[in-house]
């Protein structure tokens, strides 16, 4: 599936069984208790904090795709086309960095 056809996607399910999108300040909200959850997760397998009880049987790939599912709500909402934004995201990053990377002596 294509960025354009998972927006379509989305799209069509608003309209078909969620009635229509929240506002674009709910669903920044959403987004963040969203990318929270996906923090916690992150946190438990990845980081030092051990998983709580409530935390067990959590999804981190669902969780990633509650995270996309917002962003594509939002972006469906004002007008951004996310195929296109990204693959200027990508450009900029490329001219800007093309050798920030390489040469960092950190890294």
């Amino acid at each position: 599936m294509t960025i354009q056809e998972a927006q379509q996607q989305v799209d069509t399910w608003i309209k078909t069984y969620g009635v229509r999108y929240f506002n674009e300040l709910t669903n920044l909200a959403i987004l963040t208790e969203e990318v929270g959850e996906l923090a916690r997760i992150m946190a438990r397998t990845y980081g030092e904090q051990s998983f709580k009880e409530s935390d067990r049987g959590e999804n981190l790939a669902d969780e990633m795709a509650d995270v996309l599912w917002i962003l594509l709500c939002l972006a469906n909402q004002t007008g951004v086309n996310l195929t296109d934004a990204l693959q200027k995201n990508i450009d900029k990053k490329t001219k800007r960095d093309n050798k920030r990377h390489k040469e960092n002596s950190k890294l």
